[in-house]
Protein backbone atom coordinates (compact mmCIF):
# COMPACT_ATOMS: atom_id res chain seq x y z
CA UNK A 1 0.00 0.00 0.00
CA UNK A 2 1.38 3.48 -1.31
CA UNK A 3 0.57 6.41 1.18
CA UNK A 4 1.01 10.09 -0.08
CA UNK A 5 0.38 12.59 2.38
CA UNK A 6 -0.24 16.59 0.98
CA UNK A 7 -1.06 20.02 2.37
CA UNK A 8 1.76 20.97 4.70
CA UNK A 9 2.91 24.64 4.24
CA UNK A 10 3.61 27.58 6.86
CA UNK A 11 1.07 29.18 8.50
CA UNK A 12 0.76 31.81 11.15
CA UNK A 13 -0.44 30.82 14.77
CA UNK A 14 -4.51 31.16 15.50
CA UNK A 15 -4.31 29.30 11.65
CA UNK A 16 -5.56 26.56 10.07
CA UNK A 17 -4.55 23.78 7.77
CA UNK A 18 -6.14 20.51 6.47
CA UNK A 19 -3.70 17.69 5.51
CA UNK A 20 -4.40 14.92 3.18
CA UNK A 21 -3.12 11.67 2.97
CA UNK A 22 -4.24 9.32 -0.56
CA UNK A 23 -3.98 6.00 -0.11
CA UNK A 24 -3.31 3.54 -3.08
CA UNK A 25 -2.24 0.14 -4.07
CA UNK A 26 -5.05 -1.75 -1.15
CA UNK A 27 -8.28 -1.54 0.56
CA UNK A 28 -8.90 1.76 1.90
CA UNK A 29 -11.25 0.48 4.27
CA UNK A 30 -8.77 -2.34 5.39
CA UNK A 31 -6.82 -0.30 7.29
CA UNK A 32 -7.27 1.98 10.48
CA UNK A 33 -5.18 5.57 9.80
CA UNK A 34 -3.45 7.48 11.38
CA UNK A 35 -1.34 11.06 11.65
CA UNK A 36 2.19 11.35 13.65
CA UNK A 37 4.49 13.56 13.72
CA UNK A 38 7.97 14.56 14.81
CA UNK A 39 9.51 18.33 15.28
CA UNK A 40 13.55 18.26 15.33
CA UNK A 41 14.95 16.49 18.07
CA UNK A 42 12.35 14.71 19.11
CA UNK A 43 10.30 11.27 18.81
CA UNK A 44 7.44 10.47 16.72
CA UNK A 45 4.57 11.64 18.64
CA UNK A 46 1.31 10.23 18.36
CA UNK A 47 -1.67 13.14 16.79
CA UNK A 48 -5.16 11.17 15.37
CA UNK A 49 -6.51 7.95 14.70
CA UNK A 50 -9.75 6.85 12.91
CA UNK A 51 -11.23 3.22 12.55
CA UNK A 52 -11.62 1.67 9.86
CA UNK A 53 -15.16 2.43 9.12
CA UNK A 54 -14.57 6.03 10.28
CA UNK A 55 -16.91 5.86 13.31
CA UNK A 56 -13.57 5.92 16.07
CA UNK A 57 -11.20 8.56 16.62
CA UNK A 58 -8.30 9.01 18.73
CA UNK A 59 -6.40 12.19 19.58
CA UNK A 60 -2.89 12.96 21.46
CA UNK A 61 -3.55 15.22 24.18
CA UNK A 62 -2.04 18.08 22.82
CA UNK A 63 -4.42 18.21 19.86
CA UNK A 64 -7.53 17.57 21.55
CA UNK A 65 -9.94 20.00 20.30
CA UNK A 66 -8.39 21.86 18.25
CA UNK A 67 -7.69 18.66 15.22
CA UNK A 68 -9.93 16.78 13.46
CA UNK A 69 -8.96 13.48 12.16
CA UNK A 70 -11.41 12.04 9.27
CA UNK A 71 -11.74 9.72 6.44
CA UNK A 72 -13.55 9.68 2.60
CA UNK A 73 -13.73 5.89 2.00
CA UNK A 74 -15.12 6.63 -1.78
CA UNK A 75 -11.89 8.80 -2.10
CA UNK A 76 -9.16 6.43 -0.55
CA UNK A 77 -8.14 9.52 1.69
CA UNK A 78 -7.63 10.50 5.13
CA UNK A 79 -7.66 13.86 6.36
CA UNK A 80 -6.26 16.25 9.19
CA UNK A 81 -8.18 19.28 9.63
CA UNK A 82 -5.64 21.53 12.36
CA UNK A 83 -7.26 24.48 13.78
CA UNK A 84 -5.93 26.85 16.15
CA UNK A 85 -2.20 26.08 14.97
CA UNK A 86 0.25 26.87 17.74
CA UNK A 87 4.12 27.13 17.04
CA UNK A 88 4.30 24.16 19.19
CA UNK A 89 2.38 22.05 16.07
CA UNK A 90 5.71 22.94 14.08
CA UNK A 91 6.87 19.65 12.79
CA UNK A 92 6.66 16.82 9.73
CA UNK A 93 3.71 15.06 9.99
CA UNK A 94 3.23 11.06 8.54
CA UNK A 95 -0.06 9.14 7.94
CA UNK A 96 0.23 6.09 8.44
CA UNK A 97 -1.80 3.02 7.72
CA UNK A 98 -2.47 -0.05 9.83
CA UNK A 99 -4.23 -1.46 12.86
CA UNK A 100 -6.01 0.85 15.59
CA UNK A 101 -4.12 2.37 18.08
CA UNK A 102 -1.89 4.96 19.49
CA UNK A 103 1.54 4.27 19.12
CA UNK A 104 3.66 3.94 16.19
CA UNK A 105 4.26 0.29 16.51
CA UNK A 106 -0.09 -0.67 15.16
CA UNK A 107 1.18 1.26 11.75
CA UNK A 108 3.23 -0.75 9.43
CA UNK A 109 2.61 1.27 6.48
CA UNK A 110 3.84 5.00 6.19
CA UNK A 111 3.76 8.17 4.00
CA UNK A 112 7.00 10.10 2.92
CA UNK A 113 5.69 13.09 5.71
CA UNK A 114 4.42 16.96 5.04
CA UNK A 115 6.16 20.13 6.63
CA UNK A 116 3.84 22.29 8.51
CA UNK A 117 5.44 25.51 10.25
CA UNK A 118 3.79 27.78 12.41
CA UNK A 119 4.84 31.42 13.01
CA UNK A 120 4.55 33.03 16.04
Amino acid sequence: VQLQASGGGLVQAGGSLRLACAVSGRTFSDYAMAWFRQAPGKEREFVAAVSRSGSTTYYGDSVKGRFTISRDIPKNTVYLQMNSLKPEDTAVYYCAAGRLGVTKYEYSHWGQGTQVTVSS
